[in-house]
């Protein structure tokens, strides 16, 4: 089986069988195609069937010369997961990683806005603009749900039920999950629907796509992250933002102010606990808090 293949059957399996999402699947694919390209570029001709450890501890030697441990890491495990895959199917007998250490990280911890930062954010954009008032509904829906990026942008219209006070996102894996929001958001979108989107002459497929460009398109993930960047810079924040930064500022206002983490953990869509627990991390203070008010010997 040559790299071609099995590429192939493995980008099919992990977007038939385990459901990932694009933006996953491209991740593993690049991790493959370093490796590949190593391959080439050094003249060896040998198959994904046929490589051994000696082979991926010198590409990874000579990746860890150009980036950090963090990065090496995910390589790592995108290709262990790929080897993982041929042995499964029967194509190779070993993982050829299966000895191979990653390197240790630290578990990173997530950049958080104040409260006050937040509000800057937001008094930072202009409401003149037509595309202010859209802004500003995306800032508020990224903050007040906790949404990543690509739920965002592919929120729909038939996703909102403000009567009962969700929205329906569909995360990674395409699960779908309920997640409550604020009637101050519900506000702002319903402003931007009736005078903004309302005069855009929209692009058929995009009939139900919450955020749009001024062409009547669904905005691209990098589009929101100019959005932030630029508001951001406006305001005169001086940390590091990104869309994701206010999702941690939503789960890490939530957790501070007693909200259970089960329940943010069901809100951000995590998998499993140990994910949200991370949050657990950024500010300690409420833990102090719970023992005074309910350990009988506080």
């Amino acid at each position: 089986m040559n790299w071609t293949q099995s590429i192939h059957d493995y980008i099919n399996y992990l977007k038939i069988e385990r459901g990932l999402s694009i933006n996953s699947i491209n991740s593993y694919k690049r991790d493959i195609n370093k490796l590949r390209s190593y391959l080439k570029d050094n003249n060896i001709t040998v198959s994904p069937t046929k490589i051994d450890k000696d082979d991926i501890q010198q590409f990874i030697y000579t990746i860890a010369k150009n980036v950090n441990a963090r990065s090496q890491a995910r390589t790592i495990s995108g290709l262990r997961s790929f080897f993982d895959y041929l042995v499964f199917e029967n194509y190779r007998e070993t993982n050829p990683l299966e000895l191979i250490e990653a390197p240790k990280i630290g578990r990173k911890l997530p950049d958080t806005l104040s409260i006050e930062e937040i509000d800057t954010i937001v008094s930072a954009i202009d409401l003149s603009k037509p595309e202010g008032e859209r802004n500003r509904a995306i800032i508020e829906t990224l903050y007040s749900c906790g949404l990543r990026v690509s739920e965002l942008t592919e929120l729909k219209i038939s996703d909102l039920f403000f009567d009962e006070g969700f929205i329906k996102v569909t995360g990674k894996g395409d699960k779908q999950r309920f997640v409550p929001i604020g009637r101050q958001t519900q506000k702002y979108i319903n402003i931007y629907r009736k005078e903004i989107r309302s005069h855009i002459a929209i692009v058929e497929e995009f009939r139900d796509i919450l955020f749009l460009n001024r062409r009547g398109k669904k905005l691209t993930r990098a589009m929101i992250f100019t959005i932030v960047k630029q508001l951001k810079e406006k305001a005169g924040i001086k940390k590091t933002v990104s869309p994701h930064t206010f999702r941690h500022s939503f789960a890490t206002h939530l957790l501070e102010n007693g909200a259970d983490l089960r329940a943010i953990q069901l809100m951000l869509g995590h998998e499993s606990i140990t994910t949200t627990e991370i949050y657990m991390h950024v500010d300690k203070s409420h833990l102090r808090d719970v023992v005074d008010t309910f350990h009988p010997r506080k």
